[in-house]
């Protein structure tokens, strides 16, 4: 075989790799702070607390906020996905084999960096509402609405709702969510989009979500609550294996994800038989 087509073989596949992770693997990488080109085991999270405003005397020294800093520290781990393309593949099926590995190991990488943010919204204890006695109601949305308002939480567009899909039926039947009459003929849920902007925040469902017993942990937090640390990003290593005839594929990534600031996030236990 020459090492030309090999190499051509890998560099596409790389690229496939990395633009079917970007198109259709985390949903939730670009709802939290992230932190790209980490070099080491770990990574460092600045946390900022609040300044305080005051007078000062005429030709008076100007006052300092004082403002408390802390550091949240995000540990990262090696995640792979490999598998096998044989040579002959692309030939005894009506199938690009390449294209369909490629998105498999992309559709992986991406579940486990959502896994990695959901672990790290699960450490929250901001709750809203009942524990898991209704589902996701309305009074339950605007408890953890005015948690979030107690909580100084910026109104500035970087909000985010992740919930179940029962979740979702749940506020499709919420008149306030769905009516035009509340939300405006624009922002109806009912376009075949999944993901709606309501009460300033972007809501959208995932499958992902941690259920016990009948109890879905669903989340509403802020980007900056969230960090996500990237050590390397999505990359191939693919090698020829002259004895099968065939490709063996590793797809690979370094990451972690760690809660930064607990009163930025309100979790909504919600009921799910």
């Amino acid at each position: 075989m020459s090492i030309t087509i090999e190499n051509a073989f890998v560099k596409q596949f790389e690229r496939e790799v990395h633009q079917a992770y970007q198109r259709l693997g985390s949903k939730l990488r670009s709802t939290v702070r992230v932190k790209n080109n980490v070099q080491g085991s770990s990574v460092v999270f600045q946390k900022v607390g609040k300044g305080t405003a005051a007078t000062k005397a005429r030709h008076g020294q100007v006052p300092v906020m004082n403002v408390d800093h802390s550091t949240v520290e995000c540990t990262l781990a090696d995640y792979y996905v490999g598998d096998w393309i044989d040579k002959f593949d692309d030939i005894k099926s009506n199938i690009d084999e390449r294209s369909v590995v490629a998105n498999a190991g992309a559709y992986a990488l991406g579940r486990k960096t959502d896994e990695l943010v959901i672990a790290a919204l699960d450490g929250n204890t901001n709750y809203a509402g009942d524990d898991a006695v209704t589902g996701l109601t309305k009074a339950k949305i605007l408890a953890a609405n005015e948690l979030l308002g107690a909580g100084d939480v910026p109104d500035d567009g970087q909000r985010f709702a992740i919930i179940g899909w029962k979740q979702w039926s749940d506020l499709l039947q919420i008149p306030e969510f769905y009516d035009a009459d509340y939300v405006g003929p624009d922002e109806l849920p009912w376009k075949g989009v999944q993901a709606k902007r309501w009460l300033g925040t972007l809501w959208m469902p995932h499958s992902g979500l941690t259920k016990t017993a009948s109890k879905r942990l669903c989340h509403w937090y802020h980007k900056t609550a969230i960090g996500h640390a990237v050590g390397a990003d999505v990359q191939s290593d693919i090698t020829w294996h002259g004895d099968r005839a065939a490709f063996f594929v590793n797809n690979m990534m370094s990451q972690g994800s760690t809660l930064i600031d607990a009163s930025g996030v309100v979790t909504l236990r919600c009921l799910e038989s």
